[in-house]
């Protein structure tokens, strides 16, 4: 083989000559799997302007408060007619009407100078009124109880030409603090079980109360299935140990008196001398009073 030759044989080319198998086409090469995309992750922080209130779709636009106005359900509650509850059903039966007008809507606000028609009757509402009462023995808070024992109403009769009643019962035999007003939200507060305001009732036995009765009290006990927790329970001070000082959240006189029966003491006389803060402090019995302003606040604040 000469010079020539074995130049050919390792691929040598004269200049401007083309490379052996340059026009065979190229296998394809496999394309490569390509897995899910990535979410591009945004690093921008958005600012929030508090004072820009985010607009819902379809929603529209609040309509500012007019001074005075008041909804419609709290107007007709004002008036004494029946309790807000009550109005909305109202409210929804078309038995509402304002300036003539039936309404439906709930939460419609009313505005001064409006008439409101309710069930047929023209509505005032009422200035709400708070009286407190150091009620007397052989006064009932029942309508039902004859004409031996007179009711409470007559006590506070010149207070108010306002159509009031009582925040919880109260029996014949019970004395001390007894609240009246017109405003049916407040009854219904102080009415639920799960109110929070702690009364104060001095309770007279028949005989001295044993300590270890009063331990056990003190720890809440279970009446009719129903826990009662206890806030607390001492004797007074200066007095004979039938004298009990006893404070819990319930305003039924009926759950006090159970608690001693429970363990066979007769009870001979509760009387509430505190009631959600409000003391008998310069409150003869027999006597009444109304609530200040700032009694007024705390009340609706418990």
């Amino acid at each position: 083989m000469n010079d020539k030759q074995g130049s050919n044989s390792r691929g040598g080319s004269k200049p401007g000559g083309s490379r052996t198998n340059s026009n065979k086409p190229k296998p394809a090469m496999q394309k490569r799997a390509q897995g899910p995309k990535k979410a591009k992750v945004n690093t921008k922080v958005a600012v929030v302007d508090p004072n820009k209130v985010e607009k819902k779709p379809n929603q529209a636009p609040k309509r500012p408060k007019v001074k005075d106005e008041i909804r419609l359900n709290k107007y007709i509650s004002n008036s004494g007619a029946c309790s807000r509850r009550d109005a909305d059903i109202y409210i929804q039966s078309g038995n509402v009407k304002v300036n003539g007008i039936a309404v439906t809507e709930m939460g419609y606000m009313v505005k001064p100078g409006d008439t409101v028609n309710f069930d047929g009757m023209t509505l005032t509402p009422e200035k709400k009124v708070y009286i407190l009462l150091n009620k007397p023995k052989n006064f009932t808070t029942a309508f039902d109880e004859g004409q031996e024992f007179r009711n409470v109403l007559e006590l506070v009769k010149g207070s108010t030409t306002a159509k009031i009643a009582s925040v919880g019962r109260m029996d014949k035999n019970t004395t001390g603090l007894l609240l009246f007003t017109n405003d049916t939200d407040m009854i219904r507060k102080f009415s639920l079980p799960s109110q929070k305001s702690s009364k104060i009732y001095q309770v007279s036995l028949d005989k001295n109360l044993k300590f270890e009765d009063l331990e056990k009290i003190s720890k809440g006990l279970v009446l009719d299935g129903h826990r009662v927790f206890v806030e607390e329970v001492s004797y007074i001070e200066g007095e004979a140990k039938s004298e009990i000082g006893l404070k819990l959240r319930s305003s039924n006189i009926k759950v006090v008196r159970a608690i001693f029966e429970n363990f066979k003491y007769d009870v001979l006389r509760v009387d509430r001398v505190s009631f959600a803060g409000l003391t008998k402090k310069n409150l003869p019995r027999g006597n009444w009073r109304l609530l200040t302003d700032q009694e007024i606040i705390n009340l609706k604040n418990v």
